[in-house]
């Protein structure tokens, strides 16, 4: 797909703004690291926001006008992301799909209640985000208390009697997916021999595969992002230990099999059932692969947020924050992902998780849901 042409903005925050949008159309947004480590994820959800603005456009567009997109990039540091923010309220966005971080989504929204800015996140699970009652957040994702406790079930399953660890990178969302994991692990009486933590960014991983030799660790569970989840799995391989590492939803994407290699097989993950797979998504799949863009990961999620905002416009014939987020939550939307409704706080209705496996290849397939 060629990319929208885009006006850079400064300021200590990436801000871009489509030269085809004028006066009359609605500008909306998608915000998330465009840069830095989780870069990958950023271009997931551009993707998926430039075909979902495209395929409206072609259509006729929303309540007549035509849609131009804004992108933010908050390197997925929380205070970039608050003045993306701002920024993007700023300029009378009604709208934004983002972020990608939960340590950015939730300072983020705050900016958005407070400039009557509506956000739907196609990534962000941490629990706290929708459970601040604030009026103007949803997401098309699940939480981690729901895949935490789905990775609690697989382990408890198939790894009784063994020796397991537990890492965080002490991010929102990293520290809260251990904890979740925990929780449920602690609960189906599980108790793990080692719960450490290591700051994201962090490249050398030596002293805590050290350990985790030491302590004879059969699975070792990794609250964080796929970067250093990948050095963590090629520095045990280093030091020739065969531990089964296990993580989130961060995995999903195929950077972290060109940080491993091979060594990536036997890697699991949560994640959502495959969206590539849904009878819904099939000719949305299809476009983007006569684009030759791969939509994994959050790709389809974002076309979703999109489809979900967009409908409940066309409903409430305004893009008027409230009212949309009003509609939303009161009626169910037909998406990619397939039919979607939304609670009093923003969350999905229409849930689940399913363990997957990485391969030698560089690819992954589904175990099963609920880690069956």
């Amino acid at each position: 797909m060629k990319p929208l042409k885009l006006i850079g903005l400064a300021l200590g925050a990436s801000l871009a703004l489509s030269t085809a949008a004028y006066a009359e159309d609605i500008t909306i947004a998608v915000a998330g690291p465009m840069t830095g480590g989780e870069s990958a994820f950023g271009r997931q959800m551009q993707n998926g926001a430039e075909m979902a603005i495209a395929d409206l456009n072609a259509a006729g567009g929303v309540l007549g006008k035509k849609l131009a997109l804004q992108v933010g990039d908050d390197a997925c540091d929380p205070k970039q992301a608050r003045s993306v923010a701002e920024k993007l309220a700023g300029s009378g966005i009604p709208f934004v799909a983002g972020h990608f971080c939960s340590s950015s989504s939730i300072p983020a929204s705050e900016a958005y209640a407070d400039s009557n800015v509506l956000q739907i996140t196609p990534a962000s699970t941490n629990p706290l985000f929708t459970e601040r009652k604030l009026w103007n957040v949803a997401r098309v994702c699940g939480r981690d208390d729901q895949q935490g406790l789905v990775a609690a079930n697989y382990i408890a399953k198939n790894f009784k009697g063994k020796n397991i660890a537990i890492l965080n990178d002490k991010t929102t969302y990293g520290k809260g997916l251990a904890d979740e994991t925990k929780k449920a692990l602690n609960k189906a009486g599980v108790t793990e021999k080692m719960f450490e933590s290591y700051n994201k960014g962090d490249k050398d991983f030596n002293a805590i595969v050290s350990r985790l030799k030491r302590e004879n660790i059969d699975l070792v569970y990794v609250g964080g992002y796929h970067q250093e989840a990948g050095l963590i799995l090629r520095q045990m391989r280093d030091q020739g230990l065969k531990t089964i590492l296990m993580a989130g939803d961060a995995m999903n994407d195929k950077e972290f099999a060109s940080i491993t290699g091979p060594a990536a097989e036997g890697t699991l993950f949560t994640f959502g059932p495959e969206p590539r797979n849904k009878p819904t998504a099939k000719a949305i799949v299809d476009k983007f692969k006569a684009k030759n863009i791969d939509p994994e990961g959050y790709t389809l999620y974002t076309y979703a947020a999109i489809q979900v905002w967009s409908q409940a416009v066309k409903k409430a014939n305004t893009t008027d924050a409230k009212k949309v987020m009003d509609t939303i939550k009161a009626g169910e939307w037909d998406t990619v992902l397939g039919k979607l409704g939304f609670d009093a706080k923003g969350d999905i209705k229409q849930i689940d998780y399913v363990v997957y496996k990485w391969d030698a290849k560089g690819g992954y397939a589904e175990l099963g849901s609920k880690g069956s």
